[in-house]
């Protein structure tokens, strides 16, 4: 029997003196919930807890692409599509997709992620000549204009990254876990770049045609510690990885609340951890908005009950109103601004 250990975190100013402190962050946590396939849930104290368990849960986590991870960290989202879900289109020019990034970045964004495929329930791959003439301009003129942030490029394939980094992108975000193009792996650990490993069931052409688990929270864990190893082995720090347990990407509704619900689950991964629900369909589903850029709220609701469990950084559309939100929350439960 294999078991998995949840932290219980806690935020605020007081804490107990066997209160264990959460990778160096701003949560903490005296108990774990300890999962399994084959037995049921219990809670044990965190000074029971074996002892690689209990160093992966503590251990700081360095910075990533130059991010501390000491607080909560906003990654914008800049779409180049003409058809992602929330926003395609509205980006594709070169003139906008600059504007949109300058003014995330003015907003609060602490890094830009530039994507050129869109990644939507049902989409198709799209040429990587194709992906490349929308990202690798936008990236470019972002640092002709004088962005000093980190940006992330999001693609799954390792010509397209790779003409993004050399035109300054700093970091490679992969929504298929390194598993679409084999020779992406070895391009990051190549040039030494930070990663970011998201868990999806199937491709995005069919990972919404009745997905299924035994246990979703567990397989995603595993699967996702499968993808870390694999990197680990091909020469990539896990230091220098980023876990993305992948909300709606081959998940029901219910799927993407269980995740949620635990996702300090994955705290144990050793790694920093992204969120990425901004605006998905469950949040128009039980927020009652159809339209996707109607879900700046319970996208905020969402975010902020990831930070409440640790999870370090939050990929949204909304970087402004998610700004003030998650400042006035820490200034709330800390008594002090970021």
């Amino acid at each position: 029997m294999i078991d998995y250990f949840r932290p219980l975190v806690q935020i605020g100013p007081a804490r107990p003196n066997s209160a264990v402190q959460l990778a160096a962050g701003w949560g903490w946590f005296t108990h774990v919930e300890v999962l399994s396939r084959d037995a049921p849930a219990r809670v044990i104290a965190a000074q029971d807890l074996p002892p690689e368990v209990a160093g992966r849960l503590t251990t700081p986590r360095p910075p990533i692409a130059g991010l501390s991870l000491d607080r909560p960290r906003i990654m914008g989202i800049l779409n180049t599509t003409p058809d992602s879900f929330s926003d395609g289109g509205r980006h594709e020019g070169l003139g906008d997709a600059v504007a949109a990034g300058q003014a995330m970045a003015q907003a609060g964004a602490d890094i830009l992620d530039v994507g050129g495929e869109s990644t939507r329930p049902g989409a198709q791959t799209v040429p990587v000549e194709v992906e490349i003439n929308r990202t690798a301009p936008t990236i470019s003129a972002l640092r002709a204009a004088g962005l000093g942030l980190p940006i992330s490029i999001d693609t799954r394939k390792a010509a397209v990254a790779e003409a993004a980094v050399a035109m300054g992108a700093d970091l490679v975000n992969d929504v298929s876990g390194f598993s679409f193009d084999p020779a992406l792996g070895p391009f990051c650990q190549k040039h030494q770049l930070p990663v970011c490993v998201m868990h999806a069931q199937g491709d995005p052409e069919t990972m919404h045609l009745n997905p299924s688990y035994s246990n979703v929270l567990l397989d995603v864990y595993d699967a996702l510690e499968r993808r870390i190893r694999r990197l680990e082995v091909g020469g990539i720090a896990r230091s220098a990885i980023l876990a993305d347990p992948g909300i709606g990407f081959g998940k029901t509704l219910d799927h993407n609340l269980a995740l949620l619900a635990r996702i300090s689950l994955f705290h144990g991964l050793g790694t920093p951890l992204l969120l990425g629900a901004s605006r998905k369909k469950f949040i128009g589903t039980l927020g009652h908005a159809p339209k996707a850029t109607d879900r700046a709220a319970g996208s905020i609701g969402v975010a902020l009950a990831g930070l409440a469990q640790g999870v370090q950084l939050v990929r949204v559309h909304d970087v402004a109103e998610t700004h003030q939100a998650v400042s006035l929350w820490h200034a709330a439960y800390s008594g002090s601004i970021l």
